[in-house]
């Protein structure tokens, strides 16, 4: 019978090969996996301000900040002007281009890690994790 230590550390497990995996094949098209995932949450959010785009990206402000700042220079994203002292993101047409691109590489990295699983079980398994991401969080 496993713990929940061991399969809290299985999910790790497995988020750190994605993780691995996915930065080296968006290398090939010069995108680290935090910018692809900053186009891939923008072409879903856009208009998203700087803290939503870091909360949804798992970065503080700062450092979000410091990324979007970057990706703008590379042509990747506009920063524009919103209500206020609020500043949007949008994606450029080569941000698209590029999410577009990596996107496909990020389907057959994660098809090929759940080629051991029916699509029973892996229907199985996304529901028990949205059972789990949708019990309210806890302070400890």
């Amino acid at each position: 019978m496993r713990t929940d230590q061991d399969v809290a550390l299985l999910v790790k497990r497995l988020q750190h090969r994605h993780h691995r995996a996915l930065t080296a094949a968006l290398s090939d098209l010069g995108v680290s996996l935090v910018q692809w995932d900053t186009l891939r949450h923008l072409s879903r959010h856009p208009g998203a301000s700087l803290h939503d785009l870091a909360v949804l990206t798992f970065q503080t402000d700062q450092s979000f900040g410091s990324l979007a700042a970057r990706m703008a220079d590379r042509g990747l994203i506009e920063r524009v002007p919103g209500p206020g002292r609020a500043v949007r993101h949008r994606l450029t047409p080569r941000g698209l281009e590029l999410k577009e691109a990596g996107d496909v590489l990020v389907d057959r990295v994660i098809a090929r890690s759940f080629t051991p699983l029916s699509q029973d079980e892996r229907d199985q398994l996304g529901d028990l994790l949205t059972r789990l991401l949708d019990t309210p969080a806890w302070e400890e």
